[in-house]
């Protein structure tokens, strides 16, 4: 079972992410379990989104104990380690930030892998909405190869400008599998 945790602040574009990645997953034949908790209802605020995938129907209801891999859309949300209490020595990292990985080192014993996703977003009209290029980064980093699917996914679901999110989101994707982050 993979399993993630998406983490952002209201406004960013957190929420969609975790449903992209369930679309990929479940056009794909998987099984997919995909649900979201909010802070108080506004922008800024922390909100997430945890998802499960899997070959076999998912039965496990629970909080994400150990995940395959977190994504951080504001580097903030690092502060005082509560994202990462459930990290473990497998558990990639991608964080969105200029900064390098080796920047954030202090933070524990896992993969830690930057990317500035908001010049990426910004380049491709997006302003400071970043779903789509970690959306991107995530599945490259993990080694997933369906890129077509990947692409027919984010442009269907993008709610506006579906050509500057599909291309913010390969650009994500190209640059982790090369390992560019």
């Amino acid at each position: 079972m993979l399993q993630f945790i998406i983490q952002g602040r209201g406004g960013q574009g957190a929420q969609l992410a975790g449903k992209l990645l369930a679309d990929v997953f479940f056009q794909e034949g998987r099984y997919v379990l995909v649900y979201a908790s909010y802070g108080g209802a506004r922008r800024g605020n922390p909100v997430s989104s945890s998802l499960r995938v899997d070959d076999k129907p998912i039965r496990l209801r629970c909080d994400i104990e150990h995940p395959d891999a977190i994504v951080c859309f504001d580097p903030s949300l690092l502060e005082g380690g509560k994202l990462l209490n459930a990290a473990t020595g497998q558990t990639l990292v991608l964080i969105n930030s200029s900064l390098p990985a080796k920047e954030f080192a202090h933070l524990g014993d896992f993969k830690v892998v930057t990317i500035d996703a908001r010049t990426i977003a910004q380049k491709h009209q997006l302003g400071r909405i970043v779903n789509t290029t970690l959306v991107g980064a995530s599945l490259g980093l993990l080694g997933y190869s369906n890129v077509e699917l990947l692409e027919k996914v984010v442009g269907e679901t993008s709610p506006l400008k579906p050509e500057g999110n599909v291309a913010a989101c390969m650009e994500g994707y190209r640059i982790a599998r090369k390992g560019s982050c």
